[in-house]
């Protein structure tokens, strides 16, 4: 069994792909922060990563000589790694923490990088973006396979939707904008796919549905059991809002800059994965 390095394992989609890297028999070595929380459930049922962990590798991916020899003796790497809802910087992370995971690949000659970037994200102005499109630059300019995929949005991004339902009313900007999110096994299963077949690029993905947003505030408020109530926000409150937001928390007004700007532009990805969002919503409705 080859080793796979997986950063980013303890996440939402990481935690997939380790569950699917095992299922295929291969070797995972997992790069996490606390090993405890990674043996724990993750966000929105993702598995627990107890039992399907060969070899863990714990401390910060920041640390320069934590992550120089991350790679040693792996033959492919694989980075979900990348700023949630923490209160790192993403140029920290995203870039200059997945840069120095690249050099322990280049270093150690791992024959693959796989890294999770985001559909549409050197358009869009946020900080995030902007940190996840200047790996993905310098991951193409490496000498090394790579192999970037870009998911529309997670079933997990989703939820905020689902807990607008809950109150009743889902508020929205353009309802005509169109999405199709993607569940995170069903994108662990292309990544891992792509990662056997050997194949080299970049690739925009998507789940099997597409829709609206008006749909899709719909098929949350239906899940909620609540009738059909969709508000329409005017964007013309977005630059003084941000700007609002900013005196307070720049992280918060970049994150919202990054969510606002995906509402209001098409993200569809080639469909993919057997999953479907309105069943994930009757599955999660409870923990909202």
């Amino acid at each position: 069994m080859s080793t796979v390095l997986v950063a980013g394992a303890t996440g939402y989609l990481g935690r997939h792909i380790v569950e699917e890297l095992h299922r295929r028999g291969r070797r995972v070595r997992a790069a996490v922060r606390d090993r405890a929380r990674a043996e724990k459930e993750g966000p929105w049922k993702s598995p627990s990563l107890e039992g399907l962990v060969e070899e863990w590798a714990v401390g910060d991916v920041a640390d320069p000589d934590f992550a120089k020899d991350l790679a040693k003796g792996a033959a492919q790497v694989v980075s979900a790694l990348g700023v949630t809802r923490q209160k790192a910087d993403p140029w920290q992370i995203d870039n200059l923490a997945n840069r120095a995971i690249l050099a322990s690949a280049l270093r150690h000659g791992a024959a693959s990088f796989a890294y999770v970037n985001v559909l549409g994200g050197e358009k869009c102005p946020a900080k995030l973006t902007r940190a996840k499109t200047a790996f993905a630059r310098a991951l193409e300019r490496a000498d090394v396979l790579y192999q970037i995929v870009n998911p529309s949005a997670y079933f997990s991004d989703m939820m905020s939707v689902l807990k607008m339902a809950k109150r009743g009313k889902v508020h929205i900007f353009d309802p005509a904008i169109r999405l199709n999110p993607i569940h995170g096994a069903d994108l662990a299963v292309c990544i891992c796919d792509l990662m056997e077949k050997g194949e080299k690029g970049s690739w925009d993905v998507g789940g099997p549905d597409v829709f609206t947003w008006d749909e899709l505030a719909r098929t949350a408020l239906a899940a909620m059991e609540k009738r059909p109530r969709v508000g329409k926000i005017p964007t013309w409150i977005l630059p003084p809002a941000l700007g609002l937001t900013s005196l307070f928390s720049r992280r918060l007004a970049d994150a919202a800059r990054f969510a606002t700007w995906n509402m209001l532009h098409d993200c569809v990805g080639s469909a993919t994965g057997v999953r479907h969002l309105a069943d994930f919503y009757a599955e999660n409705r409870d923990l909202v």
